[in-house]
């Protein structure tokens, strides 16, 4: 590690997945909403925002309590990720500057994910994006207890990654992944969601806003780290 790195504080820079690195909700939604009216189930008013966050063993069990669909959790999660990993395959849906801002923060900070997306799906990203070689360290939110807002998913990727919580900065966009960053007592940046904006009280949790990917830079998130006084 740089002096200028432990200057300021910080040793990992941990990033979500949909919503941050990729376009990825409404194509959630689709294969849930598919999912759900092909095994005869009914869509509800909210549904979408309430599983934004959610892990794999959550959102099935939701769409199979409260959607009524009558089929086993286990195989809601294999119907949705099959359709999911079908339309990556035609089409990755990566966010402007999405590449480009890993990259250059890989170059300065060992990087994380910490993602409520099922493993296949993590592996299928990074694999067709070309970016599984910038992460030491990933996490699905199907591998921990508890999904976002629940800490889970980040204290296991700091773990993996040999910091403490409080010395990592987290980019995130939902008010689930907000909540979960800072609940692990980790320096939240907010890259809000614009299709599903996160709640105020979600978004005043994140130290730092940026617009676009574009002002994630090494200088930013160094002037972040001082000003939120990470310590070593």
């Amino acid at each position: 590690m740089s002096a200028e790195q432990r200057q300021a504080g910080l040793e990992a820079v941990v990033f979500d997945l949909d919503g941050v690195l990729i376009d990825s909700e409404s194509a959630w939604d689709r294969a849930r909403r598919n999912v759900v009216a092909e095994a005869g189930g009914r869509w509800r008013e909210g549904a979408t925002v309430a599983m934004i966050g959610m892990s794999s063993p959550e959102w099935s069990r939701y769409l199979r309590d409260r959607l009524g669909v009558a089929l086993a959790p286990e195989e809601i999660n294999d119907r949705v990720v099959a359709q999911l990993l079908a339309s990556y395959q035609r089409e990755l849906p990566l966010l402007p500057g999405a590449v480009a801002a890993v990259r250059r923060i890989a170059g300065v900070w060992p990087l994380g994910l910490a993602s409520s997306a099922n493993r296949p799906v993590i592996d299928a990203v990074l694999a067709l994006s070309g970016l599984a070689v910038c992460f030491s360290a990933t996490v699905s939110a199907e591998e921990v207890a508890h999904g976002k807002p629940a800490p889970d998913v980040y204290l296991a990727a700091v773990a993996e990654l040999g910091v403490q919580a409080a010395r990592a900065v987290a980019v995130e966009d939902s008010s689930n992944g907000l909540r979960a960053a800072a609940a692990a007592g980790m320096v939240v940046i907010a890259a809000p969601n614009r299709e599903f904006p996160p709640a105020p009280g979600a978004l005043r949790l994140a130290a730092f806003t940026v617009a676009s990917l574009d002002e994630l830079t090494p200088a930013a998130i160094r002037a972040l780290a001082r000003k939120s006084r990470v310590h070593r």
